[in-house]
């Protein structure tokens, strides 16, 4: 696998950094998310998300609907290697480029695991995109109306309802009541084939937040009104979602609501799952979407009650993408780790941070004594004392003064140290930065491009940030170098 140089080749100096908006989300309800994983919300430039679309090339379109629909979704990889989902709005309709980003900002605090969360945005010119994680295992309209292998079984249908009622409550707790055309496009599989609901229904779809874009059949009646939705309008939305999932199709509520109410409801599931639920199980769901689907929403339930409805109706504790039959290909470890690699593997800061320690200046074969055969300045005296104080902040685990000094450092610096530049990343990630570290070992494979420590902590940054693949890449990679040594060392 090509090393992360080769697909960057001038890597930004992590000094440089992208402006950012202040975003620490603070989750409740103990779905606590694992905020390494997904980075703090941020403004992208045009250029970037150009060239992590190819110039928004439609060979990286993923919404189903094609270059047809009115917001395009594209498939993008970052300078990071991070890869994301990349909505490009119609130009009209954010015509306010800071209405726009301060609403994607307000999105983007709103994170959950039960949600695809919103991790950037950009208003350029005409241009306005969001930025989200990928889901990788299609949408739950793909599931359900395309399948190609197997039929959505019961279990995970029941499961697909209950977490979306998870992230609506979730949105609601964090004030973001109004949903916008809550369907089954909007649910997603992650990498683990768990069903999320996706963040871009959280924005309005336009400027007066009016429209909403399904199938009329579809829409809540107070919208059919008024031309708006309110808070009750996402339950009736929800209610159409789980009568998708009950039946396996599109059936207008009108029309469900006239088979259950002349007790017909073996016309509305889905004959595939037949012999899959118990029929109490499969009563109670769909007494759940008719009292969704009232009329009037001040007769519709709160998202409360759908929670405690939905709950009991799981009875399988078997991980989604065995239910979904997706195999996962279990990560094999190279056969050669050295005690840095194999801290790094297992995600140990500690060990990485004594081991690093331990290892000093040496693997850059003298650069640590190099400032004393050069002139004695007072600059020269300036960047030691620097080094030092940086090097004493990092032994005693004082992590920001750590970052601080080595930033400074490398600023004084005519020639870049790997070893600095491979402390200030674990330092980072000491302090949850681990885009920031990311593009350190980059630059520490830069200064030193066989050097095994880079690729390890490459894979440490990139484990952090949720990119497996990426990260056993760059294991194996720094695997090989370390090989590579030993046999020179042998010879």
């Amino acid at each position: 696998m090509g090393c992360f140089q080769s697909k960057t080749a001038i890597v930004q100096s992590s000094d440089v950094e992208t402006p950012q908006l202040e975003t620490k989300p603070d989750l409740v309800n103990g779905d606590q998310l694992d905020e390494n994983q997904v980075p703090a919300f941020n403004e992208f430039g045009l250029n970037e998300l150009r060239a992590a679309t190819n110039g928004f090339s439609s060979e990286m379109i993923v919404s189903e609907s094609g270059e047809r629909a009115p917001n395009v979704v594209y498939k993008g990889k970052l300078q990071s290697n991070r890869v994301v989902a990349i909505k490009r709005f119609s130009k009209q309709s954010w015509p306010d480029p800071q209405q726009f980003v301060a609403e994607a900002a307000g999105v983007g605090k709103v994170r959950h695991k039960r949600l695809v969360n919103l991790i950037g945005c950009c208003a350029e010119g005409d241009e306005r995109l969001l930025v989200a994680e990928y889901m990788p295992n299609d949408t739950l309209s793909k599931h359900l109306f395309h399948w190609d292998k197997q039929p959505l079984p019961w279990e995970m249908r029941v499961r697909v309802a209950y977490h979306i009622a998870q992230a609506l409550d979730h949105c609601i707790a964090e004030n973001r009541k109004i949903y916008h055309d809550l369907n089954a496009y909007r649910v997603l599989f992650d990498e683990d084939c768990d069903p999320r609901l996706s963040s871009f229904g959280l924005m309005k779809n336009s400027r007066d937040g009016k429209s909403y874009s399904t199938n009329l059949a579809y829409t809540p009646p107070e919208f059919m009104r008024t031309g708006r939705v309110i808070a009750e309008s996402v339950i009736y939305s929800y209610g159409t979602i789980l009568l998708d999932l009950l039946s396996g199709k599109h059936i207008p509520p009108s029309h469900a609501l006239d088979l259950i109410r002349g007790k017909n409801m073996l016309l509305l599931m889905d004959s595939s799952l037949e012999g899959q639920y118990a029929s109490e199980d499969a009563t109670a769901l769909v007494e759940v979407a008719s009292k969704c689907l009232q009329y009037e929403a001040r007769d519709r339930p709160d998202i409360k009650f759908l929670l405690a409805a939905v709950a009991p109706l799981q009875k399988l504790e078997v991980a989604s993408h065995v239910l979904m039959g997706v195999s996962k290909t279990p990560v094999v470890l190279p056969t050669m780790l050295s005690p840095l690699g194999k801290a790094c593997a297992r995600m140990d800061l500690t060990a990485v941070h004594e081991i690093l320690l331990k290892t000093g200046y040496r693997d850059e074969e003298g650069a640590e004594n190099e400032l004393s055969f050069q002139e004695w300045t007072q600059q020269v005296q300036d960047m030691l004392n620097t080094k030092k104080f940086g090097d004493i902040a990092f032994r005693d685990k004082d992590f920001k003064n750590a970052v601080d000094y080595y930033s400074k450092l490398v600023s004084m610096m005519a020639a870049p140290s790997g070893t600095i530049f491979v402390r200030r990343a674990l330092a980072y990630l000491m302090i949850d930065q681990p885009e920031l570290a990311l593009r350190d070992a980059m630059q520490a494979q830069v200064c030193l491009p066989e050097w095994p420590t880079a690729f390890y902590m490459q894979a440490l940054a990139l484990s952090k940030l949720g990119m497996e693949t990426d990260s056993q890449d760059m294991l194996n990679d720094g695997s090989s170098f370390e090989a590579k040594r030993q046999n020179s060392w042998r010879n």
